[in-house]
């Protein structure tokens, strides 16, 4: 999943896709509305793919987190229930129990969900090259040299 051509745009709801590079900015493509229309470089934008969650190890990108939320909820939405805070944070809980819970606001939550389930809905999903989590571990990178001290790559 490439989200690199999703932006957040700070001072608008919803996210958009980039649809061309300009010389000043870029023309964006709103997911609500399908409306196109110029971002210029001055404005606060976010590509999804820059975005990661405070944890209180390492900060986890966006993408890994809406893979936890894919296999919870079994490529299905996301909660909705955006006015109960203490379910939005129980979700959270669920999903990523190391998130940061002095710096991950219930604002960030709501966007976070409301996100999820606008790419889910879009069909924007897609984790094909996102291996699951047990297959994470034990496995060796391509570039870690071998005990005989080859390098596999």
């Amino acid at each position: 999943m490439d989200l690199t051509k999703i932006l957040s745009i700070s001072g608008k709801s919803g996210l958009f896709l980039v649809v061309a590079q300009t010389k000043t900015g870029a023309i964006v493509e709103s997911f609500n509305d399908q409306r196109r229309f110029p971002v210029f470089a001055s404005e606060k934008m976010s590509s999804l793919e820059e975005i990661s969650i405070f944890t209180t190890d390492e900060d986890v990108p966006l993408k890994d987190v809406f893979k936890k939320i894919f296999d919870k909820e079994n490529g299905g939405q996301a909660i909705v229930d955006k006015d109960n805070n203490n379910a939005l944070k129980a979700y959270m809980e669920e999903i990523l129990p190391e998130y940061d819970k002095d710096r991950v606001y219930v604002s960030d939550m709501k966007k976070l969900f409301t996100w999820y389930n606008l790419l889910q809905e879009k069909a924007m999903l897609d984790f094909s090259e996102i291996p699951a989590e047990d297959e994470l571990s034990g496995e060796t990178s391509e570039n870690e040299e071998s005990a005989d001290g080859e390098s596999n790559a």
